[in-house]
């Protein structure tokens, strides 16, 4: 189903520029006050306060607009949970991703117990519209138990060493987490990710052996993508 366009009504600044800098800050690992001091090197005087409200405005539009992988019946679910300290207080990020590192859903809970891998995996049956062809995860006992009662028929692999593929999909948030300073919230956390995952499985080329011509016509072909994302309305 195709989504409406994004409207930029009232604002001074055109679609162009704001789209330019919600891609900087969700794409590279800059700071606010990075992407303040790249648009000024390009004539264009904006605060990173108001780059960061660009980002929570349009950013989850842009994401819901960027066209998403299929799902099908030979992918294989690599499940796996991070900790992250906000406010003194930790949370996990519950991930999912597929066979060649895509990202499938993102969860912000405090728990980490079989209710909370429940709710992963409704997410995901939900999302995906198929079960997996197998789903791999670490030792943790919860994956399992959701597993039982959800998804029987679905083959489980747990073991540490075949889930790298989830465990090195976090590798690029925490780079963000230190250069962020950490997150303020969860609800900023499940906000972010959910952009900033969107905007990686667009751009970032599948894990295979490429030429290097394959992989610029992809990131030409990711830059046309988001360039429908971010249309504007008449």
């Amino acid at each position: 189903m195709n989504q409406p366009a994004v409207s930029y009504k009232r604002h001074r600044f055109p679609a162009q520029i704001i789209a330019r800098a919600v891609w900087l800050y969700y794409r590279f690992p800059l700071s606010l006050r990075l992407v303040e001091e790249m648009l000024l090197e390009r004539g264009i005087t904006v605060s990173y306060e108001t780059v960061r409200r660009w980002g929570i405005k349009f950013g989850p539009s842009y994401a819901r607009r960027l066209r998403r992988k299929q799902p099908s019946r030979p992918d294989v679910w690599h499940l796996d949970e991070m900790v992250i300290t906000i406010a003194g207080r930790k949370c996990w990020l519950w991930r999912a991703v597929d066979q060649e590192g895509y990202v499938l859903d993102e969860i912000v809970q405090n728990r980490r117990n079989t209710k909370a891998a429940r709710r992963l995996l409704m997410r995901l049956l939900k999302k995906q519209g198929m079960l997996p062809k197998r789903m791999i995860t670490d030792k943790l006992r919860s994956y399992g138990a959701a597993r039982r009662q959800i998804m029987p028929a679905v083959e489980h692999q747990s073991h540490k060493g075949l889930n790298n593929r989830a465990e090195n999909s976090h590798l690029p948030l925490r780079k963000r987490e230190r250069i962020k300073q950490g997150f303020r919230s969860q609800g900023g956390l499940q906000c972010f990710v959910a952009i900033f995952s969107a905007l990686r499985n667009v751009f970032v080329p599948p894990r295979s052996d490429r030429s290097a011509y394959a992989i610029r016509h992809h990131r030409l072909d990711a830059m046309a993508q988001w360039n429908i994302a971010t249309i504007a309305t008449a």
